[in-house]
């Protein structure tokens, strides 16, 4: 089962990383769109060395992080980190050479900022979602962290303005404010679709028809439930609360099963952005 898991988290990875690689290819370097991270700089750097493909530039980068991150930071990198970061340059490069991109898909500069940001974040979103990441300026901003008590978002932060500084240099001014731009556009999207992937329903029940509707949670959906003792506010009556937390698609079958049940049945349904536990994420990662 834990290799199962371990394939698919890693299917789920590469497909993250291959949107990724299409928001970037396709979207933000036509326009030179060099909107921070080791992406941007590797955009700066291939714009003074054409030679040196931004596949071939990232990979670079990369290594040479992962030698620093080693020492001054030890072995912080997880296994999917270290392929993630690697694949992603593999991805671009193949890219670049198989489909070669001689001008952007749209002359409207915003369009492909926010395409290229829009395709990128969710894929990003997707990778750290698999509690991987795409390595890169991360690392630089650990070592900031470690080093100086530098919060890693300040970090980053930090590092891709100096980036996009770089773009205003070798792009020009309203290139570079478009790039600086899309650092902001990017960090909110990606906390967005993290939302939105990890979103689920915790749901309050009360019904006098609980042992049934506990029974469908646990033996029909799989899930486990906590039952707490109220008094109604109105009658003083006793009555038992339900209390659970499933998926969406989970909650939409429990749903009709109660409304078959008891239709009087009184629901209160919660989004929750994460939940850590058994049936859920692992609490450790």
């Amino acid at each position: 089962m834990g290799l199962k898991k371990e394939i698919k988290d890693y299917i789920i990875i590469t497909f993250g990383l291959i949107l990724i690689a299409i928001g970037i290819h396709f979207f933000l370097v036509p326009h030179n769109l060099a909107a921070g991270g080791l992406t941007g700089l590797a955009m700066v750097i291939n714009h003074y060395i054409p030679n040196l493909s931004i596949g071939i530039i990232m990979l670079i980068g990369n290594i040479f992080f992962f030698v620093i991150g080693f020492i001054f930071i030890g072995k912080a990198f997880g296994t999917k980190t270290i392929y993630s970061s690697l694949m992603l340059s593999v991805i671009i490069s193949i890219l670049e050479k198989v489909v070669p991109i001689s001008k952007p898909i749209s002359q409207d500069i915003l369009i492909n900022l926010i395409f290229g940001i829009l395709i990128g974040a969710i894929g990003m979103a997707i990778v750290f979602n698999r509690n991987a990441s795409t390595g890169g300026t991360d690392i630089p901003a650990k070592i900031l962290n470690k080093y100086a008590h530098l919060e890693i978002g300040k970090g980053l932060l930090i590092i891709d303005f100096s980036i996009t500084l770089l773009a205003v240099i070798a792009f020009g001014a309203t290139t570079g404010m478009y790039a600086l731009l899309g650092v902001i556009i990017n960090g909110s999207m990606v906390d967005f679709v993290i939302d939105g992937l990890n979103i689920t329903k915790r749901i309050e029940i009360m019904s006098s028809k609980t042992e049934e509707i506990r029974r469908f949670i646990i033996e029909e959906l799989g899930r486990s439930a906590t039952i707490y003792r109220a008094i109604g506010a109105y009658n003083l009556e006793k009555s038992d609360v339900l209390i659970t937390v499933m998926g969406k698609k989970e909650f939409i079958k429990l749903r009709n099963f109660i409304k078959e049940v008891d239709p009087c049945a009184f629901i209160i349904t919660h989004n929750v952005h994460e939940v850590l536990g058994e049936g859920f994420g692992n609490i450790l990662d």
